[in-house]
């Protein structure tokens, strides 16, 4: 199997890495020419099949993040090649032929190729495949940090207070641990957290959305902004953006961030829509925050249902706003309505809200009943004791 041509660059340097594969030259030159010149991408073009399958190995030892083949110099050996290729799951096989046959194509799909190009190449269709590659594929060295640790943030209906208890409960986390954290404002098209924390920033998550294809922890770095308490915030646009970004390109900045940060704490607003990605897998907390009301209990009782019935302490359940005193409800009721009690209780500190809210200070730096709980709680998250400090006789509790 020769090396005909190589893009020079090194596997293992962030880039995408690509391995052409095809005897006839017209047609390898044809997807070669649809793929030189991508930011991104190092190319290795191969005039000839392996010899014999035991040569894969070798192969994906040189760390190759997506293999294209061709289909018609020899369609069984091909198919036996993208097979054995497959037969690691982190690898990423692409295939090509001059003839448009979906009987061909679903052959090859079942065997695991993820894509199935008809010549002559449509650069859109390429340039698509090559980004989905890119972001879905473990081997293109997005590995999160072994000690990194998620924490999304849910309402259960606008208004609940999701962005001021998640920017604040970043701010707590930050200062209490010590390690490195990050906020995502995932509140599109528009958001809040830096306001929220007086923060005015030139980036946002709609430029990290929209080029993910770039993403890594550097171009990350500079979307950043950083607050006062040390909390690295990347924050939501200003405007509204042109185009939805692809629940692959969260699953992209996610990886990057967990990848840089020890601590990834995401304002998912009521991003119900993200339920598909990997944005509430099972090793992230959860923290569904809502209020004692009628519409909040019945919406979190859906979204616990159909969503997290099977969470258990990673289900983190808050009441923002709560006033014991005031309620409809006693607690029997609404550990009914959410199937489960809340873990935290956040009082209704209008004053202090309001206050901060006004100055743009986070309240998290204040000294006050709303912002002990929210102590608590990143206290709690980054596995350090509770304070042993009551305010005004309001138990605060996980």
């Amino acid at each position: 199997m020769s090396d005909v041509q190589k893009v020079p660059d090194s596997p293992g340097t962030g880039i995408l890495d690509v391995a052409l594969i095809g005897s006839d030259e017209q047609r390898r030159k044809a997807v070669a020419a649809a793929l030189l010149g991508r930011p991104g991408l190092a190319l290795r073009e191969f005039s000839s099949f392996p010899e014999n399958l035991d040569d894969l190995p070798e192969m994906l030892g040189r760390h190759y993040d997506v293999f294209i083949v061709d289909l018609d110099s020899d369609p069984d050996y091909a198919f036996d090649l993208v097979e054995a290729l497959c037969a690691n799951d982190s690898t990423c096989v692409m295939v090509y032929s001059a003839q448009a046959d979906m009987k061909q194509a679903i052959r090859f799909m079942r065997a695991g190729a993820r894509e199935f190009f008809t010549l002559p190449l449509v650069p859109a269709e390429v340039a698509g495949a090559l980004t989905r590659a890119a972001i879905r594929h473990p081997a293109s060295r997005i590995t999160p940090r072994l000690s990194s640790k998620r924490f999304v943030f849910l309402g259960a209906k606008g208004g609940c207070g999701v962005t001021a208890v998640a920017s604040n409960f970043a701010v707590s986390l930050a200062q209490e641990s010590s390690r490195s954290t990050l906020l995502i404002d995932l509140g599109l098209p528009l958001g809040d957290a830096a306001i929220n924390l007086g923060m005015v920033t030139e980036y946002s998550t709609a430029n990290a959305l929209q080029d993910a294809s770039r993403l890594d922890p550097s171009f990350l770095s500079t979307l950043l902004a950083k607050h006062s308490s040390g909390l690295s915030v990347l924050a939501a646009p200003g405007e509204f953006p042109s185009s939805q970004p692809s629940p692959d390109a969260f699953d992209k900045l996610l990886a990057v961030a967990q990848q840089s940060f020890e601590y990834v704490v995401v304002d998912a607003g009521s991003r119900v829509d993200l339920m598909g990605s990997t944005l509430f897998e099972e090793s992230a907390t959860i923290y569904l925050i809502t209020q004692v009301g009628v519409s909040e209990l019945r919406n979190s009782n859906r979204l616990i249902s159909q969503f997290f019935a099977t969470r258990g302490r990673s289900l983190q359940i808050v009441l923002n706003r709560y006033t014991p005193h005031a309620l409809l409800f006693d607690d029997r009721q609404i550990n009914k309505a959410l199937t489960r009690p809340a873990q935290w209780k956040i009082p209704d500190d209008y004053a202090t809200a309001r206050r901060t809210k006004n100055t743009t200070t986070p309240f998290a730096l204040e000294d006050s009943p709303i912002s002990l709980a929210i102590r608590q709680m990143a206290r709690a998250a980054c596995g350090l004791p509770a304070d042993k400090e009551k305010k005004k006789g309001f138990l605060f509790f996980s």
